[in-house]
C-alpha cells in the first residue's frame, strides 16, 4: 500500500470508475489538477472503444500515477464491425503494460430495455459473443475486468467469468436480484457504489448486504446524479460522500469507511 495511505488516518481515496475521456478538455484539466486538494489519490479511468482507449491512454500519460487506465468496449453502443473489434483487441494486447484492467465491458441491459419499450426485437447473442472474446483476452493477459452487468445480465456474465476462470471481476454500479448477489459474493467479485447511495433505497439495501471487504467507491463521471448532487458536475471528490453514506450503513466513521474502500481498491487493482 502506498505510504500516504498508511497510518491512523488514511483519508485519501480512489475513484474506482470514471470516464475521463468523456469530459471536455478544459474541464478535465481543471478537474485533474484539483484532485490532491480534494483528497483523491488516483482514478481508474475506463474506456468505451478504441478511440476512447487511445484518449484515455493519453490522459494517463500526462498524469502518471494519478490516472490508471482500463481499455475495453462499452456494451451500450452499436456492435463494432469485425475489423474494428480486431483492431481494438490487437491494440489492447500491445498496450497491456499500460493498463490496470480490461473495461468497461459487459452486456447492454439499458439499450435492450429501451428497444423493447419501442417494440423492437433485440438479439443478445452477438453481444454475448463480443463479451466472451473480451473476457478471453482478459484471461489470456491475466488482467482483471471492469463490468457493466446489471439485473438478469449479471447472471449470464457470472457464467462467462467462470468459463474463463476469471476471479478478479469488478461489477460497477451493480443492481441485481438476491440470488445473483449471493453468487457474486461466493465468487469474491467486487462491486462499487456511486453517489446515488445517498438517495436510492435499492442501492442502500445492497450496500448493507454486500461484504465490506468487496466494495469500492466510484462516480461513473461525467454521469450526473440527483438528490444533493442535482445540477453539479460529477467530480471524483464525490467518492468521499459515497464513503460516508456507505460507512453510516455499517456503523463506520467516515474516516474508517474511506480507509476500507481505498484499501479494497488498491488491493483489487494492484496499485
Amino acid at each position: 500500500m502506498r505510504n500516504n495511505l498508511r497510518g491512523k488516518e488514511r483519508l485519501r481515496m480512489i475513484d474506482a470508475h470514471i470516464h475521463l475521456d468523456q469530459y471536455e478538455e478544459t474541464l478535465l484539466s481543471s478537474l485533474l489538477q484539483s484532485l490532491p486538494e480534494q483528497g483523491i489519490e488516483s482514478l481508474i479511468a475506463v474506456s468505451m472503444n478504441l478511440a476512447s482507449s487511445i484518449r484515455t491512454q493519453g490522459i494517463a500519460a500526462r498524469y502518471p500515477g494519478l490516472v490508471n487506465p482500463a481499455y475495453g468496449f462499452h456494451p451500450e453502443q452499436p456492435l463494432p464491425p469485425e475489423e474494428d473489434l480486431a483492431a481494438l483487441l490487437d491494440w489492447i494486447t500491445h498496450h497491456t503494460a499500460d493498463m490496470v484492467a480490461i473495461g468497461e465491458i459487459g452486456l447492454p441491459y439499458y439499450s435492450r430495455a429501451e428497444a423493447k419499450e419501442r417494440g423492437e426485437a433485440w438479439d443478445m447473442e452477438p453481444y454475448i459473443r463480443l463479451l466472451d472474446r473480451l473476457l478471453g483476452l482478459a484471461a489470456q493477459l491475466a488482467k482483471p475486468v471492469v463490468l457493466h452487468a446489471v439485473y438478469e445480465d449479471a447472471w449470464t456474465v457470472c457464467d462467462l467469468l467462470e468459463q474463463h476462470h476469471i476471479t478478479r471481476a469488478h461489477f460497477h454500479w451493480f443492481k441485481g436480484p438476491g440470488d445473483t448477489v449471493d453468487r457474486m459474493i461466493s465468487r469474491g467479485y467486487y462491486i462499487s457504489f456511486t453517489p446515488d447511495i445517498l438517495y436510492e433505497q435499492e442501492i442502500q439495501d445492497l450496500a448493507r448486504r454486500y461484504p465490506p471487504e468487496l466494495v469500492m467507491a466510484e462516480t461513473d463521471g461525467p454521469w450526473p446524479f440527483e438528490g444533493p448532487f442535482t445540477g453539479r458536475t460529477t467530480h471524483p471528490a464525490m467518492v468521499h460522500d459515497v464513503a460516508a453514506a456507505w460507512g453510516a450503513l455499517h456503523g463506520y466513521t467516515a474516516g474508517e469507511a474511506k480507509a476500507i474502500l481505498t484499501a479494497n481498491t488498491l488491493r483489487f487493482y494492484g496499485l
